[in-house]
């Protein structure tokens, strides 16, 4: 194998490490971000809701939306909130399985792990005064991990495109050249082939 080949594999496979480990602290990351989230007691959950929601409230009064900045309540919030969480970490989720296979079934180990983790979201939430357990969270969570997938399903296929256009780009750069080569190979056996010109005698005697 030619050694710019073992090179360019060496890091291809350095990349592919790092993304990998990189995917992996972002999904541990998401999930205990999610979990200290669940460990909140009411009255801390509800006041960090509320900082939210005036901070969107400023912004939306900013933009000149007062009338939807009147109609943003701390449950829209909320539920916002658990959207969001789970759709990053449905993306991240797809993006890190991804790079372990190749086939459509890996869809589903991803909302297998949103499903876990949704679950133990809102068991985790009994244990802590003011909190509670609700199915509806449980589906607004599986809502954005839908989203997150989505989201990083039509991001895979536009790398995909770039990627095939990248390479059919340069396989007609090396087809031109090869076209070219050939034909300078052809026009030297050409004139190559062609007899020696031999000027004739008579025509200097003349001269």
């Amino acid at each position: 194998m030619h050694f710019k080949e073992v090179d360019s594999i060496n890091r291809n496979y350095r990349i592919y490490s790092v993304l990998q480990f990189v995917l992996a602290v972002a999904i541990f990351g998401t999930v205990c971000f999610i979990f200290s989230n669940s460990m909140r007691t009411g009255a801390d959950s509800s006041g960090m809701s509320r900082a939210v929601q005036d901070f969107l409230q400023s912004l939306l009064r900013r933009l000149g939306h007062p009338a939807a900045a009147a109609r943003l309540t701390e449950h829209m919030v909320r539920k916002a909130a658990h959207f969001c969480e789970y759709t990053m970490e449905g993306f991240f989720l797809l993006l890190g399985t991804r790079l372990f296979t190749h086939k459509l079934r890996f869809l589903s180990w991803p909302v297998l792990l949103g499903l876990l983790t949704a679950l133990c979201d809102e068991t985790i939430q009994l244990f802590y005064a003011g909190r509670g357990s609700s199915v509806t969270d449980v589906w607004i969570d599986m809502a954005g991990v839908v989203c997150g997938l989505f989201v990083a399903l039509v991001l895979l296929l536009i790398v995909r495109a770039i990627g095939a256009f990248h390479r059919i780009k340069k396989e007609n750069r090396r087809l031109r050249a090869e076209r070219e080569r050939l034909l300078r190979e052809q026009e030297e056996d050409r004139i190559s082939a062609q007899p020696p010109h031999h000027e004739n005698p008579n025509r200097r005697e003349l001269l």
